[in-house]
């Protein structure tokens, strides 16, 4: 049987959220079998539970913001993108997230932070069988026209694999790789994927910080470029960071589902809201989608049965 997962043991992280700039501290803990993942607000004077789900999302400006059933009045978390990736990029089902503020750290920018604290926990095996949502017809959902138009699409595929386009016109990112498929059969998201850091121009920061948003950015944790060219000291992780980075994001963002798909997904300058409409479009047709489990491993598809070695 293909078992749930969760962590050995907790573990902590401090950092600074990007866009409100306070200190936070998270503790990452072992949660039972179909819990699902679970921030807690502890700051307040009554914790907060905030389950992830897709109608939790409440806004998607900048990022994903989830509250209690998507109340946009209620208790928030921001930011939660990357660390979502990164528990998808390890299989973790169940997790309680303690958080000491509104927004998830940004620590470097990418997920690989979180992977390395989530695997230095160490991964527990669950009794339980892991449950997948299986795409059984195409769910697509598009919006605007011309070089507005933007796409994201969900189709059947005996395994998880995303390919992203995006198109910036912008002397930096032309010289990149703006196209990119990764497939968690072939590839392996802690090398491929996971350190590929949010990006921003400058010319967007004052506009940015004018709605108190960036306050915590940095070139210690973003790829920060001007009109012509990366200004970080050290360039680029990958060739392809920028587009690389959109798949992490879409990575979180689809595992706000609540379980890991078996899907090709596919997107043409998509973000976080489209990515959000996605999943609420696709629950919205039961005849879309099955909930999957594999009493034998074998018979699971590469790359989604392995566990995640160590560093």
């Amino acid at each position: 049987m293909l078992q749930q997962r969760t962590l050995k043991s907790l573990t902590r992280a401090v950092g600074v959220g990007l866009h409100s700039g306070q200190r936070v501290e998270l503790t990452l803990r072992p949660a039972p079998v179909d819990t699902g993942i679970v921030f807690r607000r502890v700051d307040l004077a009554e914790p907060v539970d905030i389950p992830v789900n897709p109608q939790a999302v409440c806004d998607c400006r900048m990022a994903t913001t989830i509250s209690p059933a998507g109340d946009p009045g209620a208790p928030k978390v921001n930011t939660i993108e990357h660390l979502m990736s990164a528990c998808s990029g390890l299989g973790l089902d169940n997790l309680y997230i303690d958080i000491t503020a509104e927004e998830v750290p940004i620590l470097d920018g990418s997920s690989a932070a979180f992977v390395y604290l989530l695997q230095s926990a160490g991964i527990e095996l669950q009794k339980a069988p892991k449950r997948f949502i299986r795409i059984l017809k195409p769910v697509e959902i598009r919006e605007g026209e011309g070089r507005n138009l933007k796409w994201a699409r969900l189709e059947p595929h005996h395994g998880y694999k995303l390919s992203f386009e995006i198109d910036f016109d912008h002397p930096a990112v032309d010289q990149t790789g703006q196209r990119v498929e990764f497939d968690f059969a072939t590839g392996q998201y802690k090398r491929d994927i996971a350190r590929a850091r949010t990006f921003g121009f400058t010319k967007d920061v004052e506009m940015m910080r004018s709605r108190g948003l960036g306050l915590g950015g940095s070139m210690d944790n973003a790829i920060v470029v001007d009109d012509y060219r990366v200004l970080n000291s050290d360039g680029l992780r990958y060739d392809d960071e920028f587009v690389k980075h959109k798949i992490l994001d879409a990575i979180g963002d689809l595992y706000v589902v609540g379980h890991p798909l078996l899907a090709a997904y596919s997107a043409y300058k998509s973000g976080h809201a489209l990515n959000n409409k996605l999943l609420r479009v696709l629950l919205e047709q039961p005849d879309a989608y099955e909930i999957a489990t594999f009493a034998d491993e074998a018979k699971a598809p590469k790359g989604l049965s392995e566990l995640a070695p160590a560093w």
